[in-house]
């Protein structure tokens, strides 16, 4: 069975947010191709890699609490800028993502494409986006590790 705890969380959420971002640039190629199939099959995945994206985000936060940023100087307003923009389109995505799928799923194709037009580079915003604040926020500008998580991970090693 699959086991995860909730510290591997932020990265797996950075991995569906990639994987996302991969679908849509493929199926927009896809259907500027017009391989319909390959199209659908890319928005469908990646609408599945962001549905999993947010259960396990509300999951992690709902866990874990808030993440405070570590960096300091430029790199601070450079981040919340980031962050801020990213939480706006998020928010926004989910309506255009549903409304967008549904058009499509009922053959509304003219609909489907207007909308599609302001979904797609939104939603591969927040894609990216999600993936350079996870960089930041847990590679770059990480927080020291806590005397408890060090005494965990050496507890953790001591068993190997």
């Amino acid at each position: 069975m699959l086991s995860l705890s909730v510290s591997s969380l932020p990265r797996l959420n950075a991995c569906l947010n990639a994987a996302s971002a991969v679908f849509l640039v493929a199926g927009y190629s896809f259907i500027r191709k017009r391989k319909i199939l390959l199209h659908k099959t890319c928005m469908l995945s990646a609408v599945c890699c962001s549905a999993v994206f947010l259960t396990s985000y509300i999951y992690f936060h709902l866990h874990a609490g808030i993440i405070y940023f570590q960096g300091h100087g430029w790199v601070r307003p450079v981040y919340f800028t980031i962050l801020t923009t990213h939480t706006i389109f998020a928010v926004a995505i989910l309506p255009l993502v549903v409304t967008t799928l549904y058009f499509a799923l009922r053959g509304r194709f003219e609909s489907h494409r207007t909308i599609a037009r302001w979904t797609f580079p939104i939603w591969l915003y927040v894609s990216v986006t999600g993936v350079v604040i996870y960089w930041l926020l847990y590679s770059v500008y990480a927080a020291p590790a806590s005397a408890s998580s060090v005494h965990a991970l050496l507890g953790a090693m001591a068993h190997i």
